[in-house]
């Protein structure tokens, strides 16, 4: 969506608070031995005492309230049986409708101990959000966040998954723009808009540049050993900085 008015500028903000909770809450709560059905619920729990609906829930169907992907899972991983353990890399995605306005954001921690390895994936992810938000300003062309995004994972040593993208968010989960993709596509010449919301998303991994869908219909992974992490953050693009809707205290 793009911005009309003063109104819609505060519904994005309230449902991006509102998801960066969620997400910081999660994410400080990851401890050994629970299962990521019980991190769902903790997420669940959150959303509903703001009065905000679960995002992939009401438009997709999806059989949890978040998305928690461990290990050589990228995204979309269903909320389960699966015990989380010492050393495994855990992605948090919240999305959620409030009050008529959809938010996206994204977190990766890893368990203790952390490996040099995973602790590098995960601070080359949070440099290559940050590089990508550089490059959002109204009039800008689109594939220079994929650019920026590519640069980091390069010069850490990543690289990026390149089936997974940002996309435009508002009034829906997914909307226009679609496919910001984490690299330099030469080919894509659409430009950025005033007022317009999207939500970035890098990926970068250790080994997988694509991604598959599991037989559960929902997850998508990458090879056995690969290890991936996900930055989210929803922004409005202005003339200048975006205003990002999903930083909070915590995360920055």
């Amino acid at each position: 969506m793009t911005v009309e008015n003063e109104r819609d500028v505060e519904g994005i903000l309230k449902a991006g608070r509102v998801v960066a909770t969620v997400r910081d809450a999660m994410l400080e709560k990851v401890e050994p031995g629970m299962t990521t059905a019980e991190l769902d619920e903790i997420g669940g729990r959150l959303l509903e005492r703001h009065g905000a609906r679960s995002a992939p829930r009401v438009t997709y169907g999806f059989p949890g309230s978040t998305c928690i992907s461990v290990n050589e899972e990228a995204a979309h991983g269903i909320p389960g049986p699966r015990v989380i353990r010492a050393g495994d890399v855990v992605n948090v995605d919240v999305s959620a409708e409030l009050e008529g306005y959809f938010a996206d954001t994204g977190g990766t921690t890893v368990v203790p101990p952390v490996s040099d390895a995973n602790g590098s994936l995960c601070h080359a992810t949070r440099v290559a959000l940050d590089s990508a938000l550089s490059e959002a300003r109204a009039g800008a062309p689109l594939n220079r966040i994929g650019r920026a995004v590519e640069r980091v994972a390069r010069a850490h040593g990543f690289r990026v998954i390149r089936n997974l993208a940002g996309h435009g968010v508002g009034r829906k989960l997914h909307e226009e723009p679609e496919g910001i993709v984490s690299y330099y596509d030469r080919g894509d010449g659409r430009r950025l808009r005033f007022g317009q919301v999207i939500a970035i998303e890098p990926f970068l991994s250790t080994r997988s540049a694509h991604v598959t869908e599991a037989d559960d219909g929902w997850t998508l992974v990458g090879h056995p050993e690969n290890r991936s992490a996900q930055f989210e953050h929803t922004i409005i693009v202005t003339n200048g900085e975006p205003i990002v809707a999903t930083r909070s205290e915590r995360s920055g």
